[in-house]
């Protein structure tokens, strides 16, 4: 397994080598090997930012004396947080010459190198394996290149669906090749099977070779039934491909709507068409085709088979409903490129100043990666810098890092810092470390997870994506007050948000975990301005090249997240109790096995 640059036990030469690394870098840049035409920073410019962040955060450590009490909820370090400071770490790695911060590439290492000297200039302690600041772990990368047109028969009529405009497909196998032939196409509904609401779209059929046609979301018509609007795991569309490969199908395709997605065809398009990882040792069976298709092609699909899709949707809103062979079958073949890689999470800790609960770890967490670079279609190059998804979240971070760093005394409790890889490939990272966590699972209280930020002001209402679920809220609500401001419920729960960011691995560890954001009831504001906004950076810009950071962003609202997340992992480090699940909550079984020494 080759090491990834910047892998270290913390020795004190880190800064030099960064300084150095970067510099060699962006000399290439500089010659012409990165970043997009007209590119608005030259690599001196960054290297610069870089140099001076360098030293900001090594005279930020400095300050560690004689610093702020803990014994309550600071301003003194709540106000370290401030705009100036996530802007510049949102601008340093949304900026070009990190190529959009793929994993298993030379722009990863380079961040990872850059967030384990930023910890260590902090003065956090390495909190990986053996001393590490990384956690390094192999991921498997395919990258499939399907036909221009997949063609379906029924009896001597074709016909054929176009790559891109139709449907998307890659491979879930490590293999040069995937040959699907003369594979029957069956309807099955939502494909789901919960016992616990007593659903079952498969009935016991035989579904082994078959190509599964299936409705994305989870039942949302009654709120008795699936949590009703509420999207749950059943829903996810990494939950579908799952659920076809248990039935021993080849193949499984999802229906794409926007509404059922929460993203527009296009997402689909630039997260499928590249290189697709996955954890080598992955539980369970796995499919040869992963696909999507857009709705009107399904209608098209479904319409070529003699019947409609409408129809079928409605049937399959039935507890009855069983599984519908349509009489197409298809051939379909994929040339795939594999590579194995290897990435890695990068941790520090704040030891916890309490020798009864320093044991014990209040956990946040961020992704550093994106989705690197990628071609057009005239061929040119183009940078997904992910400024928004995901370096306002890192940034957010490492401000909380900085701020927990100036402490005097630190908390009673430790705090670990979690910069999380791969998640933009299926929650890579964040599986890896709860498969092996640096720290026992029934030691981490809590995870509180950045995924995105407030770029445009200040709200009187925060909310959480995992609000209800845990004694969380309650600690959330009083500091949220302490704001000024009001905590609810996330506006977007049919999006299923709690299961597609890094804080669902800490909750199927039992770690009570959610993720905080601004609401959208934004000061000097129409009531619908802030839905809109939100709204329309996803339909534009969400996995799009123009995730780029805006110097004009107004970050007085991430500032005001980043500092409620401050004030709440304080409060929980410093409490008596730890957070606990709400009874009868999906996660609550497994925390209790784990603190009953039963996992």
């Amino acid at each position: 397994m080759a090491e990834p640059m910047g892998q270290s036990s913390g020795a004190p030469n880190k800064g030099t080598r960064l300084l150095s690394e970067t510099q060699a870098w962006w000399a290439e840049s500089a010659a012409g090997r990165l970043g997009r035409q007209g590119a608005s920073r030259s690599w001196r410019t960054v290297l610069a930012v870089a140099v001076t962040s360098a030293g900001v955060l090594s005279a930020c450590a400095s300050l560690r004396a004689p610093g702020v009490r803990s014994d309550s909820l600071s301003n003194a370090a709540e106000e370290r947080i401030t705009v100036e400071k996530l802007a510049g770490y949102v601008g340093f790695l949304a900026d070009d010459s990190l190529e959009g911060r793929g994993p298993g590439t030379r722009a990863d290492q380079l961040t990872q190198l850059y967030l384990a000297t930023t910890f260590q200039a902090l003065g956090l302690q390495p909190g990986g394996p053996n001393g590490h600041w990384e956690q390094p772990f192999e991921l498997l990368g395919v990258t499939s290149v399907p036909p221009q047109h997949w063609p379906f028969r029924a009896g001597a009529r074709t016909l054929a669906l176009e790559d891109r405009a139709d449907f998307v497909a890659a491979s879930g196998l490590d293999r040069a090749s995937v040959v699907i032939d003369d594979a029957e196409v069956v309807f099955v509904g939502y494909g789901m099977q919960a016992p616990e609401y007593s659903w079952d779209d498969f009935k016991g059929v035989d579904l082994r070779g078959k190509i599964l046609l299936m409705l994305n979301n989870d039942p949302d018509w009654d709120p008795n039934l699936f949590a009703g609007e509420r999207r749950l795991y059943y829903g996810r569309w990494t939950y579908k491909y799952e659920s076809a490969a248990r039935q021993g199908a080849v193949g499984a395709i999802i229906i794409h709507t926007p509404a059922s997605a929460g993203y527009p065809w296009q997402t689909v398009v630039t997260s499928w068409s590249k290189e697709n990882s996955r954890l080598p040792d992955a539980l369970g069976p796995l499919l040869q085709v992963q696909s999507w298709i857009t709705d009107d092609a399904a209608r098209r699909l479904v319409a070529f088979a003699g019947r409609d899709l409408d129809a079928l949707t409605q049937a399959a809103h039935s507890r009855e409903f069983a599984p519908v062979p349509l009489g197409v079958t298809t051939h379909l073949e994929l040339h795939n490129q594999v590579r194995r890689y290897t990435t890695a999470n990068i941790l520090g800790v704040l030891p916890g100043a309490d020798d009864t609960v320093r044991g014990q770890f209040v956990v946040y967490s961020a992704h550093h990666d994106h989705l690197g670079m990628g071609r057009t279609a005239d061929d040119k190059t183009v940078i997904y810098n992910g400024a928004l998804d995901n370096a306002a979240g890192i940034a957010q971070l490492l401000a909380v890092a900085e701020a927990f760093a100036t402490i005097v005394p630190a908390p009673r409790r430790s705090v670990l810092f979690l910069a999380a890889a791969a998640e933009e490939q299926g929650l890579l990272g964040s599986e890896y470390f709860a498969q092996h966590p640096t720290v026992a699972a029934a030691t981490m209280v809590a995870n509180i997870n950045f995924d995105g930020a407030n770029i445009w002001g200040r709200t009187r209402d925060a909310v959480a994506i995992g609000f209800g679920r845990s004694t969380l809220d309650a600690v959330v609500e009083t500091a949220a007050k302490r704001q000024g401001r009001v905590y609810h419920d996330e506006e977007f729960p049919e999006r299923g948000m709690f299961y597609r960011s890094d804080q669902f691995n800490f909750a199927r560890i039992g770690v009570p975990a959610l993720l905080l954001r601004s609401g959208t009831d934004y000061v000097g504001r129409p009531p619908d301005w802030g839905r809109t906004q939100i709204e329309a950076w996803i339909a534009q810009h969400y996995h799009q090249p123009s995730d780029d950071f805006i110097p004009t962003w107004d970050l007085t609202g991430m500032v005001d997240d980043a500092r409620l997340a401050l004030a709440v992992g304080l409060a929980v480090a410093n409490a008596d109790d730890t957070p606990k699940w709400n009874p009868g909550d999906e996660f609550e079984a497994v925390r209790n096995r784990m603190m009953n020494g039963e996992l």
